[in-house]
């Protein structure tokens, strides 16, 4: 019995984190929170932005003019996230520190500076460099936590780094009804310059992890990406991309077309306009909640039953609620309450995207691994934006928003066939 004891309270025990690890992680995760913040912050400002800055730039502010030149704007800074691969081999050069705090002042200076712009051109260019920066942060930010926490302990805390792009959405619309209320989109815009703070933290408190400086010590340069799309990793590479591809069109098409689904739902259940408008903040908030929830009960899963089997229930809980949300309730007589209720199950099986970072540094060698993660993000982006511009046009030609939407759910089908040719890395520590 006593022994029994003895190995439950090993078995419970965690190897305590130094301050290092610590202010990294929450370095890390603030990067992650402000890089959520400022992806939805641009969401929330567009209309208002774009109806100042069309007339300087010789276009009326028309609802067409403005739709037209806000999808311009986001397939630019989308463009700017899939280009954001560049920060991964120069993280294999020179440090995840140094590049992690590199990432946060691209976006976090730009997103400043889009707040001094004049014309739409210059609106456009900010965007896009911050983009650039907001594409690279999960990246070196799931790569560095993974990298200096324990090994028991790397896990759950890819699990909490998740959670923080979600909790940005709340930070946006925190300061939306805020600032951006009282002081206009400019201010909104400003306050994205904030995490510049974090980048001088993350430069001045954090150290490197010591999985790197043992690799750059012990390695010749190699060219990484040369090296992931080689014999060694071609395989592995390639199915991450495409399971990363699909998580992102989940997403994607979960999270641009909610609002206005549930905006349609309410006026069509006699609602006014605001209230409608409200009632979506309200089903954006209970997906962010759902969604931070699955990504805390992602890793024990992941660690109880292996990551492929994991990922398996998590996209077939995705297939499931995209059908059930947007291709059933939204098509209802009373259609609001059932599709807010299948909003919380999308959520919380959107937490998947915690699996990638947990699952992504365990199948390369640190020499290569924040090129590896990069790259895999970025191609996902690439060809999610791809898809989610057919999705707007199918949107039009079918006049309808449900069944396109609906639709997507093949993608996760798809990836269920794909899962079995990645590796298990369940039980294995992180290659060195």
């Amino acid at each position: 019995m006593s022994s029994l004891t003895d190995r439950t309270s090993v078995a419970r025990r965690r190897t305590p984190l130094n301050r290092s690890q610590i202010a990294g992680f929450w370095g890390a995760w603030a990067g992650w929170t402000l890089d959520g913040m400022d992806s939805f912050i641009y969401a929330l400002v567009l209309t208002p932005a774009l109806t100042e800055l069309l007339p300087r730039s010789g276009y009326a502010a028309t609802p067409a003019n403005v739709g037209l030149a806000g999808s311009i704007l986001f397939a630019l800074f989308l463009v700017g996230w899939g280009l954001s691969f560049i920060w991964g081999p120069l993280a294999d050069r020179f440090g995840r520190t140094k590049v992690l705090a590199g990432t946060i002042f691209t976006f976090a200076i730009f997103t400043g500076l889009a707040a001094t712009s004049h014309n739409v051109w210059e609106l456009a260019i900010y965007r896009f460099i911050a983009g650039v920066g907001i594409g690279g942060e999960w990246a070196l930010a799931g790569t560095y936590v993974a990298e200096s926490w324990p090994e028991d302990r790397r896990k759950m805390g890819a699990g909490y780094l998740q959670t923080g792009y979600y909790a940005g959405f709340f930070l946006a619309a925190a300061l939306n009804y805020t600032i951006g209320v009282h002081f206009g989109w400019r201010a909104m815009f400003l306050t994205g310059a904030v995490p510049v703070v974090v980048a001088i933290l993350v430069l001045l408190r954090v150290k490197e992890s010591e999985k790197w400086q043992k690799a750059e010590a012990s390695t010749v340069q190699v060219k990484p990406l040369r090296e992931i799309l080689g014999p060694t990793y071609r395989r592995r590479t390639w199915v991450a991309c495409i399971l990363l591809t699909i998580a992102i069109v989940g997403l994607w098409a979960g999270a641009v077309y909610e609002p206005s689904a549930v905006i349609q739902l309410a006026t069509k259940a006699g609602m006014a306009k605001n209230d409608a408008i409200r009632t979506a903040s309200l089903a954006t908030g209970l997906l962010s909640i759902a969604t931070i929830l699955g990504c805390l009960a992602l890793p024990p899963m992941a660690e109880r039953i292996g990551r492929k089997k994991t990922l398996a229930i998590y996209f077939t809980g995705m297939a499931v609620a995209i059908v059930g949300s947007f291709g059933w309730a939204f098509y209802l007589p009373n259609g609001l309450a059932p599709f807010i209720a299948w909003l919380f199950v999308l959520g919380f099986f959107g937490g998947n995207f915690a699996l990638f970072s947990l699952w992504l540094p365990e199948q390369f060698e640190t020499r290569v691994r924040a090129t590896a993660f990069a790259f895999c993000t970025s191609f996902g982006r690439f060809v999610g934006a791809g898809v989610n511009f057919l999705l707007g046009a199918a949107v039009l030609h079918m006049h309808t928003l449900g069944v396109p939407v609906a639709l997507t759910a093949l993608a996760f089908i798809v990836g269920l066939f794909v899962i079995p040719f990645a590796p298990e890395t369940k039980g294995e520590v992180l290659p060195q």
